[in-house]
């Protein structure tokens, strides 16, 4: 016998409504995967560290993003045989002219570096160490915390300035506190902040300054961050 049609039926609806359960159950749950994704990146564009990343003024350099290859800046040497980006040179002059206006008098202790000269930096922190008594191993990782490796530099791009007192005029606290309440809004921020040490890996420098633009300047100073978390 081949059976009675309406048990058959009812058969096979007991196999389809747990198939219609579950696929409606993946759906929602899809789409609420979606919808957490879509909230927890809300504002912030796909491609917007694609596009801030090529603006030369905002390209990032520390530990774990080495300068780009076949970088090359061009240079304007300053008074004191120092370099820099001489697409920042007019700003940075704007800036040390301003700060001579109120009585503050900076210059320029470190600019570019060569390759080179960031490797000797490195060789000579470590004997430092080393001729305080720490292990070779120990005086390297010490080292790495306030002399960043060769091509891990922001000196290395020209966008960066050590800025520290001319010592017959001013003090270096006068220009450190002048610089952090001001250098923003000439387009340079304070790189490496005292409350930003586990995020750029390096110690507090209250010298080292880079350029980023003033948009960028701005946003940093204002919002209290640093370069890493503006570009992320």
């Amino acid at each position: 016998m081949k059976g009675d049609p309406m048990k058959r039926k009812n058969k096979r609806r007991k196999y389809i409504l747990p198939k219609i359960l579950l696929f409606i159950g993946l759906a929602v749950f899809s789409f609420l995967s979606v919808k957490n994704l879509r909230e927890e990146f809300k504002g912030v564009p796909a491609d917007s560290h694609s596009e801030i990343s090529e603006e030369w003024y905002l390209v990032l350099v520390n530990y774990e993003n080495p300068i780009p290859e076949n970088y090359d800046p061009e240079l304007t040497v300053l008074d004191n045989g120092r370099s820099v980006d001489s697409r920042i040179y007019p700003d940075l002059q704007k800036m040390f002219d301003d700060m001579g206006a109120v009585g503050i008098y900076p210059v320029v202790g470190e600019g570019y570096r060569t390759a080179a000269e960031q490797r000797q930096m490195m060789v000579e922190k470590v004997e430092a160490y080393i001729n305080d008594g720490f292990p070779r191993k120990r005086a390297e990782a010490l080292a790495e915390n306030e002399v960043a490796a060769v091509g891990k530099s922001e000196h290395q791009l020209g966008l960066a300035v050590d800025i520290n007192a001319d010592k017959a005029f001013s003090t270096n606290d006068e220009v450190y506190n002048w610089l952090y309440q001001n250098a923003y809004k000439y387009g340079f921020i304070l790189r490496y902040p005292s409350d930003k040490i586990n995020i750029t890996g390096i110690d507090f420098e209250p010298w080292h300054y880079r350029y980023v633009g003033k948009e960028a300047a701005k946003e940093i100073y204002e919002l209290g961050i640093c370069l890493e978390e503006y570009l992320k």
